[in-house]
């Protein structure tokens, strides 16, 4: 990994300390480039044309969202979001009233909402795992769950978007298959920062989403569905003629590939510019990517103790996502500190992880995500900023 060259494609990392990756990254000059060259060629020929002009790389976007996380392309549907994602997953699974979902405490504030409104509509059940004393999740309660209630759905969401845990996905994967429940699992802060593999996660369904560690444009996004879902023909509650053929006046045919989980009108130059970020993560590989980031984001959490900040990390396998506070749970001299250097960065609030939040007696966080295109050098600058 070159970091000059990195940093080079990079403009927006020049004249700032961007550390916002976990909310909306900088796209690499390519992903630019590419969406524009596309929106000219649509001005020049209108949208059919450009299209059709451009359709061997439309194309692409499946080879290379497939390589991302070690899946085939025609399990590759291009969205909108990884909430759109997520809904379409959500909407082919036909729930009843006194049906059962899991989840965990630390699934993403959408999908708690998502699942709280199918409780409100249809009756559905929503089941929390329980957490251990080092914040992993409880694979044995799970287990247990799935036993008392065979649920409809299992959904874990791999990285929180409020702290830097990694969840333990592998693990419910192999007690899902065991039980032969489907599982839904939430990639969006993962997929672009560290290596995903859905062989081994043996998720029914995965999310991601373009405009953050991804670093591809916003309004993008993929989901990944497995052969056991295409071939029990699931498909989304509202399909159009990008999933299905009219073949009679009071039927269809669904594709066979994810494809059916996709809508007809999308952004071409969207879908473009997610694949070339998506190249641009696969060339430098996603190993590489992951040990890198992990490096810088370690260093970032022992500099933020030794600056007597609290961390709030918690888990045994954490990422690239930190958040902390100050000794005294407040955040207001470190968010007016970074405003004033030119730093980027998120604040997390109680209401975006709210079971998170209340256990750790907090209302807010600031979150730093570096990514691979920072360098330790402004790792140690927001450190010195933070200092005393």
């Amino acid at each position: 990994m070159d970091l000059n060259i990195i940093r080079r494609d990079t403009p927006g990392c020049t004249d700032k300390l961007f550390f916002n990756s976990a909310g909306g990254s900088l796209m690499p000059e390519t992903v630019v480039k590419t969406m524009i060259s596309h929106i000219h060629s649509e001005q020049q020929y209108g949208g059919y044309e450009a299209a059709d002009r451009n359709a061997e790389q439309i194309n692409q976007f499946y080879e290379e969202a497939a390589k991302l996380i070690n899946a085939q392309p025609d399990h590759m549907a291009f969205t909108v979001s990884s909430t759109d994602a997520y809904a379409k997953a959500l909407s082919s699974i036909r729930f009843e009233s006194g049906d059962a979902i899991i989840t965990t405490n630390d699934d993403y504030i959408s999908n708690q909402i998502a699942f709280l409104s199918l409780q409100k509509n249809s009756g559905v059940k929503v089941i929390r795992t329980k957490t251990l004393s080092d914040h992993e999740l409880d694979l044995e309660d799970l287990e247990n769950l799935i036993k008392k209630y065979n649920p409809k759905l299992v959904a874990v969401t791999h990285v929180p978007t409020n702290s830097g845990l990694i969840q333990n996905v592998e693990g419910a994967g192999k007690i899902c298959r065991h039980y032969d429940v489907l599982y839904l699992v939430d990639a969006c802060q993962s997929v672009g920062q560290m290596v995903v593999d859905v062989e081994k996660i043996g998720c029914d369904f995965l999310t991601v989403t373009g405009r953050k560690f991804m670093r591809g444009p916003r309004g993008t996004g993929f989901l990944y569905v497995s052969k056991n879902v295409l071939d029990k023909d699931k498909a989304p509650l509202f399909l159009d003629m990008s999933g299905a053929e009219w073949t009679a006046f009071d039927d269809y045919k669904l594709l066979k590939t994810a494809k059916r989980f996709e809508h007809w009108e999308t952004s071409i130059s969207s879908i473009l510019g997610f694949t070339e970020a998506a190249k641009y993560a696969n060339e430098i590989g996603l190993q590489t990517i992951e040990a890198y980031n992990k490096k810088l984001a370690e260093n970032l959490r022992s500099g933020l103790r030794n600056n007597g900040l609290r961390v709030l990390d918690q888990g045994n396998n954490l990422c690239s996502i930190v958040t902390f506070c100050a000794a005294d749970h407040s955040i207001e001299r470190i968010y007016k500190i970074l405003k004033e250097n030119n730093v980027y960065f998120s604040v997390s609030n109680k209401s975006n992880a709210l079971i998170d939040f209340t256990l750790k007696n907090v209302d807010q966080a600031i979150r730093l995500s570096p990514h691979y295109f920072n360098t330790q050098e402004e790792i140690d600058q927001v450190l010195r900023m933070l200092a005393g």
